[in-house]
């Protein structure tokens, strides 16, 4: 078996000799804090410092890192790595530091730039471009992670030379437009990262955690570390991930091999040797398999593997034969051979033909089985991994459940001794508290605590004053009703006190005035639509047309006619010479007037002589 695993490891190194770079992973890290012209930045030297670390145990074949560039320095390391990553099937740039962007560009600020106008962009920083040009040469993975979105000092003291000029906060949206490449902002387009609190960025952190998980892909990789800083800032600063990968699964750091466990399947071995000899496929590989396993159901299919490939080499060979007959026909025409000559040729050549067929039709026999076979050792091992897997799901359900039930145990004595312990020293408090408490407040101080309780429970309107007057006296007898207590109301006691402490919310209904309504803790005052109007029950109702009242004509003609007589100047009258008096006065009497007595008998029972009246006519 050990001989037979040496002659594949040395047909398969033989193989893949032409690719003896791949897999080849390359890194560069840079971190500027001592910028010259705005204060200095505690963070980036740390993290760049921590996230090159990450990339060495990660096992990188080169990891360059660089503190505190000027933009000559940056260029060169640029430069530098582009040349690296010509081999490299991965390439990554880490950058953390000051970034800008300016009219959509984004640009990377080395530590010796002043930026006095916006111009001064150009000249004294790099685009994030020269970062993306520097790693396409890259294979298969393109990474740029930029730890840059920080609030920038430049942009404030900046000069404008065309007022329109747009300078943005944090760094601008980019869509790459390489295959296979990714762009990780430290904060999402248009906003700012925050250094936090600790020695290293919570971006910078979250990466060193997340992105040297084995076999981790990295689309969810980044998403671990969006949800990791979000956690750690409050929702405040949000990482975000521009470009795309294909569908693959794509690792900063390989899997890990799955080590076989104690009970591991004996036909293991034959399996991966098997598996081995199915990628490179050859008839030796397949003659050496057969050679060490001469039985079983893997000898089975490497046999069939090697009729499939006999029965493809008669296939090849037909039509080799083929192909001489046909042109051996053809050199007989051109040359004018006699008619048997080609006839013989033609025989010839149609049996090559039909030997080619023949050939044809047995390959794709052979291939079928083979097929079926191979179909059929997948669907063994599957049901063999099924078997496993199922006997470890029901051996970690098993001590799932024995956790579960020891931790509600734990739980539910927890909870009985601290329900126990709270009821001791509920019951101290209460014997203790009423003769503490009494003699340090005055009747007064007493009554004012209980009337802001009152008015806590929505039992009093009035202002917590220390009067017990009447209305404390009625709210404490509304908190009897609704509570069902029995407080005596004409004292301001520390029992009713100590009651109305206990009540977390309202007690007393709210009970609003007429044209308001209860909502929540207050009064509203309803609002009726145009032609209605609040009525008795609080209620909107419409509201009724007057009629016209009906007057008799002969009432109104009296009263034109009074307003006439009474208008009219005074006529001079003819009198008598006699007078007539009543309760409002004397006058002469009218002209063909005269005086008769009121009435008979007397006026009154005194002798005095009966009223006189005046008569017309």
């Amino acid at each position: 078996m050990r001989a037979f695993r040496w002659f594949l490891l040395f047909f398969f190194m033989w193989l893949v000799c032409s690719s003896a770079q791949a897999g080849h992973r390359v890194a560069l890290v840079i971190g500027n804090s001592a910028y010259k012209s705005v204060p200095r930045l505690a963070n980036p030297a740390n993290d760049a410092t921590l996230v090159g670390g990450m990339f060495k145990k990660a096992g990188f074949d080169s990891v360059d890192v660089r503190l505190d560039l000027n933009v000559g320095e940056m260029r060169k390391a640029l430069r530098e790595f582009g040349g690296r990553a010509r081999d490299a099937e991965v390439a990554v740039i880490y950058y953390a530091g000051h970034g800008i962007e300016l009219d959509g560009t984004n640009y990377l600020i080395p530590t010796d730039a002043t930026l006095e106008t916006d111009s001064d962009v150009l000249d004294e920083t790099l685009p994030l471009d020269r970062a993306m040009f520097a790693v396409e040469p890259a294979k298969q993975l393109r990474l740029i992670i930029l730890d840059a979105c920080r609030d920038n000092p430049f942009a404030k003291t900046m000069k404008r030379t065309i007022a329109s000029r747009a300078i943005g906060r944090g760094l601008a949206k980019i869509e790459p437009t390489s295959p296979n490449t990714m762009i990780a902002f430290a904060a999402k387009a248009g906003s700012t990262a925050s250094d936090g609190d600790a020695k290293n960025s919570p971006f910078a952190a979250a990466l060193v955690e997340r992105l040297p998980t084995p076999g981790l892909d990295l689309r969810k990789a980044f998403g671990f570390v969006r949800d990791d800083v979000l956690k750690n800032t409050g929702n405040k600063q949000e990482p975000y991930v521009y470009g795309s990968l294909g569908g693959d699964d794509v690792s900063l750091v390989p899997a890990k091999p799955v080590v076989a466990g104690p009970q591991a399947n004996p036909q293991d071995a034959i399996r991966r040797d098997y598996e081995l000899a199915l990628q490179l496929g050859s008839r030796e590989v397949w003659t050496a398999f057969v050679a060490q396993y001469p039985d079983g159901f893997y000898a089975s299919l490497a046999k069939g593997q090697l009729s499939r490939i006999g029965a493809e080499e008669a296939r090849a060979a037909a039509a080799d034969k083929a192909k001489q007959a046909e042109d051996e026909r053809a050199r007989l025409a051109a040359e004018r051979a006699n008619k048997a000559e080609q006839d013989k040729a033609a025989a010839a050549a149609k049996a090559a033909e039909t030997a080619k067929l023949a050939a044809e039709k047995a390959r794709q026999t052979e291939e079928a089985k083979a097929a079926a076979a191979e179909q059929r050792r997948k669907e063994a091992e599957a049901a063999v991994a099924k078997v496993l897997a199922d006997k470890l799901v029901a051996e970690k359900a098993l001590a799932n459940r024995i956790a579960t039930d020891k931790a509600l145990a734990e739980l539910a004595a927890k909870q009985a001794a601290e329900k126990k312990a709270a009821i001791d020293s509920e019951t101290k408090v209460a014997a203790v508290a009423p003769t503490a408490a009494q003699p340090s407040l005055t009747p007064n101080e007493t009554a004012k605590l209980l009337q802001s309780e009152l008015r806590r429970v929505g039992c009093l309107a009035t202002a917590a004053d220390g009067d017990w007057n009447a209305p404390s006296q009625r709210s404490l007898t509304l908190f009897n009703k609704y509570a069902g207590t029995k407080f005596d109301t004409k004292l301001a006691s520390f029992d009713a006190l100590d009651a109305i402490k206990t009540r977390p919310g309202r007690v007393c209904p709210l009970i609003c005035e007429r044209g308001f309504r209860v909502d929540g803790d207050a009064c509203v005052k309803i609002t009726c639509r145009a032609g209605y109007r609040v009525n008795d029950d609080n209620e909107c109702e419409k509201i009724p047309e007057k009629k016209p009242i009906a007057t008799r004509d002969e009432t109104k003609n009296r009263d034109e006619q009074r307003k006439q007589v009474e208008s009219a100047p005074a006529k001079p009258q003819a009198t008598t010479g006699q007078m007539f008096c009543n309760g409002a006065g004397c006058r002469p009497v009218r002209s063909g007037c005269k005086l008769v007595p009121g009435g008979s008998g007397l006026a009154s029972g005194d002798g005095r002589p009966r009223a006189m009246m005046e008569v017309c006519g």
